[in-house]
């Protein structure tokens, strides 16, 4: 495992700053998108992160029924201001 991923602040911090970064063109960002952040790390240890994150209300989930994205919580277009529960 990384010390990234140890650090989970400063990985929730890279997390947030490369949705950030995209947000002009993209609000949803798939899981495998977050590879690339963490290169040396399997995909069980990015999805804790991820999953905290959510946890802890940074991200949020996003689910088209078949598919599941993050999101940062309250940008883009969510179920909430879509009119689902």
């Amino acid at each position: 495992m990384s010390e990234l991923l140890d650090d989970k602040e400063a990985a929730g911090k890279l997390v947030v700053d490369f949705m950030t970064k995209k947000a002009k063109t993209k609000s949803k960002f798939y899981f495998k998108d977050f590879y690339k952040l963490f290169p040396d790390d399997k995909p069980r240890m990015i999805k804790k992160v991820i999953n905290k994150m959510v946890e802890d209300e940074v991200l949020e989930y996003w689910s088209s029924g078949s598919t599941t994205m993050y999101g940062l919580k309250g940008g883009g277009i969510q179920h909430s201001s879509e009119g689902e529960s």
